[in-house]
């Protein structure tokens, strides 16, 4: 990696939660500065909105561009030493494919780092992750990720599990869910290794600042049940919810009777099996591999799939 006094990150999709949290720690950061990309002005504005420190405002600046365009990604990344790609959807819609979202994405940024300054890649991906897993959205991902992991720059895709902190929308509907009495869950007996997304950028930043190459998949310290984490979220909230677990099939002819219906459906049928996905991968196993106090506190485990 570089060992210039300063590092320049390029962020792209780096208005979602943990695009605006990684850009707040590294920009408040001496020594960092931040290309942030995104593709709307809303999601500029989004970004200039962020209260950030005098010294830190300076070291932040914010480019709007499609993001299958080479030419303009390859000039946003001169200068960077490090690169971020956090692009990525859960829910395919007419306006926006998996295709497009992932593959096409992160062909055009690999295409772009070529013959720049930017040393690595981090790409996030979601636990579960093939190019022949039979979900489409995990397909999508998984040959995304076969893309940066064959480009130039050396790369280090991170795979996640569900992700929860302050301000995101798996805290919300969590939290939400355990607020009620009485609330609904599809196999509630399902697993989950929810993992904190300070943790999920403390991540990015070790994979950035040291070079790590390679797939890695995190997860949190604990893994428990749908219904258990229900139960514990309920207690942080002085709440005692009743968690009725419902068959996924009834999930599915739900998800898919709406994609029928609606043109942007709340929920889709890809989007609900993604989520099963990337418990059946948590089901099969994890193979918790390295020093579990790497990085955040509470402690984050680094895992690899078990083969």
């Amino acid at each position: 990696m570089s060992t210039s006094s300063e590092q320049k990150w390029l962020i792209t999709g780096a208005n979602g939660n943990l695009g605006k949290r990684l850009i707040r720690m590294l920009a408040e950061s001496k020594g960092h500065s931040v290309v942030a990309v995104v593709r709307s002005q809303r999601a500029r504005q989004q970004i200039e909105a962020m209260t950030l420190s005098d010294s830190a405002a300076p070291r932040l600046m914010v480019e709007v561009l499609d993001y299958s365009d080479v030419g303009a990604l390859h000039r946003a990344a001169r200068g960077c030493t490090a690169a971020v790609h956090l692009v990525g959807i859960l829910k395919a819609t007419a306006n926006a494919s998996y295709e497009e979202a992932h593959e096409v994405s992160c062909r055009a940024l690999t295409d772009a780092l070529a013959g720049t300054s930017v040393e690595h890649l981090t790409y996030l991906s979601i636990v579960g992750s093939r190019a022949d897993a039979a979900n489409a959205c995990l397909a999508s991902k998984g040959r995304a990720e076969q893309i940066c992991l064959a480009g130039s720059v050396p790369c280090c895709v991170l795979r996640v599990p569900m992700v929860i902190g302050e301000g995101d929308y798996a805290s919300f509907a969590l939290g939400k869910r355990a607020s009620k009495p009485v609330s609904f869950s599809f196999r509630s007996a399902s697993l989950e290794q929810p993992i904190y997304a300070g943790d999920v950028v403390q991540a990015i930043y070790q994979a950035g600042t040291t070079g790590v190459e390679g797939e890695l998949n995190l997860g949190g310290p604990e893994i428990l049940t749908r219904k258990a984490l229900t139960r514990r979220a309920g207690t942080i909230m002085n709440a005692s919810p009743t968690l009725i677990s419902l068959p996924l099939w009834l999930g599915l002819g739900m998800a898919g009777l709406m994609e029928a219906m609606l043109g942007n459906p709340p929920v889709a049928c890809g989007q609900a099996l993604t989520s099963q996905g990337a418990q059946q991968q948590m089901q099969g196993g994890l193979q918790m591999q390295g020093d579990q106090n790497m990085i955040g506190n509470p402690p984050v485990v680094w895992c690899q799939a078990r083969t």
